[in-house]
C-alpha cells in the first residue's frame, strides 16, 4: 500500500493536527506502508520524515490562524505525486493544498479520503466573521464531498458535518499513548516548577495553543473563587503576551512549550486539567490529561461527550459558562479523595483508547477504499 498524505500544516509547527499526523506517519512506518507528504513550506523546509519524502508547497499566512500557511499545489507537486504512484490519497482537512490535491488524485484515478480536523466555520464566528459561515460551510462541504469518503473525529462533529450536507461521513476516533501519558511520570521537581514553588496548592493545568478561542483568561475566575488553586499554562501562541499581562499578580505560571518527558511529567504532576476552549474538533489534550490520571473540567466541545462522564472522570460545562467551570473544580475538591478516585477513572477510560487500534482502523479504511468496499468505520 502506498499513501499520499496532503496536509495544510506540518512540522516544525506543533498543534493537535500535526500531533495526529505524526502519530499516523509513525504507525504507517511501523506497518511497513510507504507514504509521501504534501505540505506547505514553513521556512525551514523539511524534505523527508524518517526516510519518507515530504513535498513542500509555497504558501501564505492565514489571517485567522497565523501559524497556518495556505497555498495551492503546483505542477511540480503533481509530477512528484504522480511519480510516487499512490494507491490512495488522504487529505488532512482539505483547504488549499488539499483542494488542489483532490483534483490531482481524480486525474490520477486514485481513491480519496478526507478527514476533518479544523472547525473553520465556528472559528469565523468566534472572530466576528459570522457572515462568512455559510461560505465556509459551502467550501468545506464541496471539498469533503469531492472525496470518496469523509471522516469525523467525534460524534458531535460527525453530526454537524451531516447536518451541513457532507455525505458518507465515518468516524476516525482519537486515541492516546497511555505509556507516555502516564501517572508514573509525576515528579516533585516538576510539581514545584508548575506551582512556582508552592507544591502543596492545587495545581490546575492547561496545555495547548495560547489564542483567544481557547478562552484561557476565564480560568482567572477559578483562581479568584477557589482558595488554594494555582494555574500552570503549558504552550505558546499569539495570545501569550496578553494572557501574561492579564494574569500578572495571580498564582499563574507560564511554562512555554514542553515536549517529551517534560510534557508527560507536567500532565502527571498537576491535579486537575481545566479546558475552557470555545472551539475544538476533538480536544486531544483532554485524553492525554486523562491518561496521566487527571480529572478534567472542560467546555462541551469536540469529542468531550465521547470521553467525559460527569462526576465520574470529570465535569463538563457549556462554552462560556464560567460558573459551571468554577463549580466543576469545586466539586472535584469537595471531598478528600474525590480527585484521586476521578483521576483513576480517567486513567481507566484512557487505557481503552489506544492509538494503534485507531490507526489500524484507518488503514482498514484505506484498504476498503482501494478495493472498492464500503468503509468499515
Amino acid at each position: 500500500m502506498r499513501v499520499a498524505l496532503f496536509t495544510e500544516t506540518f512540522l516544525p509547527k506543533v498543534d493537535g493536527i500535526v500531533t495526529v499526523l505524526v502519530l499516523l506517519m509513525d504507525h504507517l512506518i511501523k506497518r511497513g506502508i510507504e507514504f509521501v507528504v504534501v505540505a506547505p513550506k514553513l521556512g525551514d523546509e523539511i524534505t523527508q520524515y524518517r526516510g519518507q519524502k515530504v513535498i513542500g508547497v509555497p504558501g501564505v499566512r492565514f489571517p485567522l490562524y497565523p501559524e497556518l500557511r495556505l497555498g495551492p499545489p503546483t505542477l511540480h507537486t503533481y509530477r512528484e505525486v504522480r511519480d510516487f504512484q499512490p494507491d490512495i490519497a488522504h487529505f488532512i482537512h482539505p483547504t488549499l493544498v488539499g483542494t488542489g490535491g483532490l483534483m490531482m488524485a481524480k486525474r490520477l484515478s486514485v481513491p480519496t479520503l478526507a478527514s476533518f480536523h479544523l472547525d473553520l466555520a465556528n472559528m469565523a464566528q468566534h472572530f466576528g466573521l459570522g457572515f462568512l459561515q455559510p461560505v465556509v460551510w459551502w467550501y468545506t462541504r464541496t471539498n469533503f464531498n469531492a472525496a470518496d469518503y469523509a471522516l469525523a473525529p467525534s460524534r458531535l462533529v460527525q453530526n454537524d458535518m451531516l447536518k451541513h450536507g457532507v455525505r458518507n461521513v465515518g468516524l476516525w476516533r482519537r486515541g492516546v499513548d497511555a505509556q507516555q501519558f502516564h501517572p508514573r511520570h509525576a515528579s516533585a521537581e516538576m510539581r514545584a516548577r508548575l506551582s512556582d514553588g508552592h507544591p502543596d496548592d492545587t495545581i490546575l493545568l492547561y496545555v495547548g495553543r495560547l489564542s483567544s478561542e481557547k478562552q484561557i483568561d476565564k480560568i482567572g475566575a477559578v483562581l479568584q473563587q477557589v482558595p488554594g488553586t494555582r494555574l500552570a499554562v503549558v504552550g505558546d501562541g499569539p495570545a501569550r503576551a496578553d494572557l501574561q499581562a492579564q494574569f500578572a499578580g495571580t498564582p499563574a505560571k507560564f511554562m512555554g512549550y514542553l515536549r517529551g518527558e517534560e510534557l508527560w511529567s507536567a500532565f502527571a504532576s498537576a491535579d486537575i486539567f481545566v479546558f475552557p476552549s470555545a472551539l475544538e474538533t476533538f480536544g486531544l489534550v483532554l485524553i492525554e490529561a486523562m491518561a496521566a490520571g487527571l480529572p478534567v473540567v472542560t467546555s462541551r466541545v469536540g469529542g468531550v461527550d465521547d470521553m467525559v462522564r460527569s462526576g465520574v472522570n470529570g465535569y463538563v460545562f457549556n462554552v462560556g459558562d464560567v460558573r459551571g467551570m468554577i463549580d466543576g473544580v469545586r466539586a472535584i475538591l469537595s471531598h478528600q479523595n474525590k480527585r484521586q478516585v476521578m483521576g483513576k477513572n480517567a486513567r481507566m477510560f484512557a487505557e481503552t483508547q489506544a492509538w494503534p487500534v485507531m490507526m489500524d482502523e484507518l488503514i482498514a479504511c484505506y484498504a476498503d477504499l482501494i478495493t472498492g468496499r464500503p468503509p468499515s468505520i
